[in-house]
């Protein structure tokens, strides 16, 4: 009985280590070029902290894709309010020019990141996230408009 233990195990075990046996990769070739490049018109997001946020401001319109109710209650001096939850916010931001600079931002960053999707969609080419949101915007130091 023992060697019929011993004998099933051994088998057993065999067909185990047979079957993790690693299989070479197949061959890969390098992608084409015209296939694996973004379109030129896809977004370039760039994330960003308070700091780096601070020093594009001169160069950048600043999206707040927060409510209007949250808005009104502190912004980003110069900030543009269109609203993630609301129903026309592609059709807003389809408004808005193509190649121009924008730093989107929400309140900590989950809105925000979510509307990433809708400007690469429609093809901008220049988005900075600030990530963390407003509330690392404040937790910097840097100033809001109340």
């Amino acid at each position: 009985m023992k060697s019929q233990l011993s004998t099933s195990t051994l088998a057993a075990l065999a067909i185990a280590l047979s079957a993790c046996e690693q299989q070479p990769a197949p061959e890969t070739k390098p992608a084409d070029s015209a296939t694996s490049a973004a379109p030129a018109s896809a977004a370039e997001v760039k994330h960003v902290d308070a700091k780096g946020a601070a020093e594009l401001l001169k160069t950048v319109t600043v999206l707040d894709v927060r409510t209007p109710e949250e808005f009104s209650l502190s912004h980003i001096e110069g900030a543009k309010n269109i609203d993630f939850k609301n129903a026309s916010f592609e059709s807003e931001i389809a408004k808005l020019p193509k190649d121009a600079p924008y730093l989107v931002h929400c309140r900590s960053g989950g809105r925000s990141t979510s509307s990433l999707e809708t400007f690469k969609k429609l093809g901008f080419t220049h988005i900075y996230h600030l990530d963390g949101g407003l509330m690392g915007w404040e937790d910097a130091g840097q100033p809001l408009t109340h």
